[in-house]
């Protein structure tokens, strides 16, 4: 049986210049611990995009779906994804690929 290649997120938020900072230290905070506490996350990075003030990007790899999965239930995202609601972010588009390069 092959190996599942590595599992691929790519989400981008619509993040209002006001609330910026607030954001950003909330997804630093999830990276974090997703890359500490979560055995099956690889990378977890925050991207802000050259000359685009309101987004915000993710790149993160996890070792399955079931790693990513598993991701949705931790406490870090339940703090994430409350503080996303508090400021008003918009997640506008989420990507799921698989790793090739893994």
């Amino acid at each position: 049986m092959a190996e599942a290649l590595p599992f691929v997120v790519i989400p981008v938020f619509r993040v209002r210049p006001a609330v910026r900072a607030a954001f950003l230290e909330a997804a630093l905070d999830d990276a974090r611990h997703s890359l500490a506490d979560e055995a099956g996350c690889r990378r977890f990075d925050v991207i802000c995009p050259e000359g685009v003030e309101d987004r915000v990007v993710f790149y993160e790899v996890y070792d399955d779906r079931t790693a990513f999965e598993a991701h949705l239930e931790t406490p870090h995202l339940k703090r994430f994804q409350a503080a996303m609601q508090t400021l008003g972010v918009e997640e506008t588009v989420v990507r799921f690929a698989a790793l090739q390069n893994g």
